[in-house]
C-alpha cells in the first residue's frame, strides 16, 4: 500500500475544509431562502422590489407585464434567491474567513475579521442606498420624459436585470474603503500617493458611474458622489488599520 505524503494529506484536508465551508454557506443561503418562501412569499418579495417602479408609474395607469410564459413564476423565484443571498452575505463571508483564518498570523487575523464585517455592511448599505434613494428618483426622472401618448408597461424580466445590475454596481462601489485599506496595507500604494492622484480618482468615479448606470444625470451623480466620499473614508481609516495590524517586527 502506498501512503500519502504530508503535503498530499495537507492538500486533501484543505479541500475537505473548503467543501465543508461551501456546504455551510449554501445551507445558510438555503435556510434564508426557505424562510422568505414561507413568509412573505416570492410574490410579495417581488412586489417589494418592484415598488419603486410601481410608485413612479402612479397616475399613468401603467403596470408591469410578463412577456414570457413562465416569467410570472420564474422571476419572483430569482428575486427571492437574490434577496436571500444578500441577507446571508455576512454568513457566507464568515465561512470564507473561517477557512483562511487558521493560516494567518495573529496580526493578520486582526485585519481579516474587521474587513469581513465591514465588507458585508458596506455591500448591504450600497444595495439599500440604491433601493431606497436611487431607484425612486431615477424612475421618476425617466418617466417625466415619457409622452402622454405612451403607456409605460415595463417587462418584469428586464426590470429584474436592471435591478440586479444596479444593486451589484452600488454594492461593489461601496467597497471602495475596503479596497483602499487593502492596497495600503499590502504596501502597493501609500496614503500620500492616493491623495496625490485624488483628482484622477474623482474623474474615474464619474466615468465608472457613466458606464454602469443609465444615461441620466441623477443615477450617475448618485453613484459617483458616494464613490468619492467613500474614497475619502478609506483614506481616513487606512492608517488605523495599518497600525492595528502591524506585525511585531514592523512595529519595532
Amino acid at each position: 500500500m502506498s501512503s500519502k505524503s504530508p503535503v498530499e494529506e495537507t492538500f486533501i484536508s484543505h479541500l475537505v475544509e473548503l467543501r465543508n465551508r461551501l456546504v455551510k454557506a449554501s445551507i445558510g443561503i438555503a435556510v434564508v431562502c426557505a424562510l422568505l418562501f414561507w413568509w412573505p412569499g416570492p410574490d410579495k418579495v417581488y412586489d417589494i422590489i418592484a415598488q419603486p417602479m410601481l410608485s413612479s408609474l402612479t397616475g399613468k395607469d401603467s403596470k408591469m407585464i410578463a412577456t414570457g410564459v413562465i416569467s410570472p413564476f420564474l422571476i419572483p423565484m430569482k428575486v427571492t434567491l437574490l434577496v436571500a443571498f444578500v441577507i446571508s452575505l455576512p454568513w457566507v463571508l464568515y465561512q470564507l474567513w473561517a477557512f483562511i483564518a487558521p493560516g494567518l498570523y495573529a496580526h493578520e487575523k486582526r485585519l481579516i475579521a474587521p474587513l469581513v464585517i465591514s465588507s458585508s455592511l458596506l455591500f448591504m448599505s450600497g444595495v439599500a442606498f440604491c433601493y431606497f434613494f436611487v431607484f425612486g428618483r431615477v424612475f421618476h426622472f425617466i418617466n417625466q420624459f415619457s409622452p402622454d401618448s405612451i403607456t409605460l408597461m415595463p417587462d418584469i424580466e428586464n426590470y429584474l436585470e436592471f435591478v440586479m445590475s444596479m444593486c451589484l454596481a452600488f454594492g461593489a462601489t461601496f467597497e471602495v474603503p475596503v479596497v483602499v485599506v487593502i492596497l495600503v496595507r499590502m504596501g502597493l500604494v501609500s496614503i500620500a500617493k492616493l491623495k496625490e492622484v485624488r483628482p484622477y480618482i474623482i474623474v474615474g468615479a464619474f466615468v465608472i458611474a457613466a458606464i454602469v448606470t443609465p444615461p441620466d444625470v441623477v443615477s450617475q451623480f448618485s453613484l459617483a458622489i458616494p464613490m468619492c466620499l467613500l474614497f475619502e473614508l478609506g483614506l481616513l481609516v487606512a492608517p488605523i488599520f495599518v497600525k492595528a495590524t502591524q506585525a511585531p517586527e514592523e512595529a519595532s
